[in-house]
Parts: structure tokens; C-alpha cells; sequence
């Protein structure tokens, strides 16, 4: 057309698309490629499993408790395969009764508490003696006594990993509340599932076949106890 210019074409600038969108940081001058931050990775060698308080009085009283005992019924059943260490604690075990009788804590090490946080000097000397730095950690309540605990660890150099589906409260909006917050203050807030295939990593591992089936059990595991909610 008249009006179009005959001046030929700018090349776009190293790194740059036609649109001069960047397509390539590694292409342009004095510019590396992008750097991940913390992903978060787990592996069975460095990573322990914290059962937080999940006791026969609050059975009545926490919000999806079934799905809740469910989870930590499928973790430590994982912690199993993978030989990884099962921290359980108990908070006034004589006022509030022990962990419910759904979970079997016979292999964990338990710790009896009245703190709020697991992380009492027991525990914390138990922890850095087993030489863990990454934390998986699921109970009651969301709000306190996990908070509590993954902010303790934190604070000391520990990588926690909140279970969302493994967390719960009295209330629903304090469990919506407190997993924002620990988002917020750098958790990582994952699912059960998804725990148990990034340890697990590929399906040529030795341990594919016993995960599925309790990748499949915790599936059943959870739809029942939405349906009876």
C-alpha cells in the first residue's frame, strides 16, 4: 500500500521474539538461565513424618476428623515402606487420651506435651539426633498446635511440609486461615498423595507397587469420608 514504509525490518534484540518478548533469558547478553528458587523435594533419606496430636477427644470435636485420621492412617503406613521416622505427639494424653486407635504408633516415637508446639526440647533433641531436616506434618489443630509446631521449626532451619488435606480445626475457617498463613511464612502446603509419589518418583521404583495401593486406599479412604460428612 502507499502509506506502508519501505524502511526495512529491525531485527529484534538478542533474546527476543518478533514481538520483542523475551524467549530466551540464556540469550541475552550477560543474562544466565532462570534460577528456581526452593522447590521443595523430598527424599526418604532426609525427611521425617510429624503426627501432630490426632487424640480420641477430639474425635467429636475437629472438623473432617475422619479424613484427617484417614491421611495419617496412609502416612505412617508410607513411613513404613520407605523407612522413614514417625514423630507422634501427644498433647495432656491423661486428660485427652492417646492417638486414636485407627492409627497404629506402635513402630513411632511418641512424645507426650502440654506446649502447644511439638517442639519441646525432647523432641527437638530426638529430631536433630536422626540427623532429619525435612518435615512432613499433619494433625490438629491447624490453627495452634501445627502452626505452632511448623513456625518453631522453621525458626530452626527445618523445611515443613503441611499436609492440607491432613490438617484440621474446630472451625473451618481457622483451617483456611492457618494454611494461608503457614503459605504465607514459606511452608509447603501439599497433599498426601502427593507426598507419597514425589517420594516414590518413578514407577521403576521398588517401592511402586505398595504406594499405589495406598494411593488407591487413601482415594477410597477420602471419598468415604466425604460421603458420610
Amino acid at each position: 500500500p502507499p502509506h506502508a514504509s519501505t524502511a526495512p525490518a529491525m531485527a529484534a534484540p538478542t533474546g527476543y521474539g518478533p514481538t520483542g518478548i523475551r524467549t530466551s533469558l540464556a540469550a541475552a547478553p550477560g543474562i544466565g538461565p532462570p534460577v528456581c528458587g526452593n522447590l521443595g523435594r523430598l527424599n526418604p533419606v532426609s525427611t521425617a513424618f510429624l503426627l501432630c496430636d490426632i487424640q480420641e477427644k477430639f474425635r467429636d470435636a475437629i472438623d473432617r476428623m475422619p479424613q484427617v485420621i484417614a491421611v495419617a492412617n496412609i502416612m505412617v503406613k508410607c513411613a513404613a515402606i520407605f523407612e522413614i521416622p514417625v514423630l507422634v505427639s501427644e498433647q495432656y494424653p491423661k486428660g485427652l487420651g492417646k492417638t486414636v486407635s485407627e492409627i497404629d504408633v506402635s513402630k513411632a516415637t511418641v512424645f507426650e506435651k502440654t506446649k502447644f508446639s511439638m517442639a519441646t526440647n525432647e523432641f527437638l533433641t530426638h529430631l536433630e539426633k536422626i540427623g532429619k531436616k525435612d518435615v512432613v506434618l499433619f494433625g490438629v489443630e491447624t490453627h495452634v498446635c501445627v502452626q505452632q509446631t511448623a513456625f518453631d521449626l522453621m525458626t530452626k532451619g527445618y523445611q515443613v511440609h503441611i499436609l492440607a488435606d491432613g490438617v484440621s480445626s474446630q472451625r473451618k475457617v481457622d483451617r483456611e486461615v492457618a494454611i494461608e498463613r503457614l503459605r504465607q511464612a514459606g511452608c509447603f502446603v501439599t497433599t498426601a498423595e502427593s507426598i507419597l509419589f514425589e517420594l516414590l518418583r518413578s514407577k521403576d521404583a521398588a517401592e511402586f507397587k505398595p504406594v499405589s495401593v495406598l494411593a488407591k486406599t487413601l482415594g477410597e479412604s477420602l471419598r468415604s469420608a466425604d460421603s458420610s460428612a
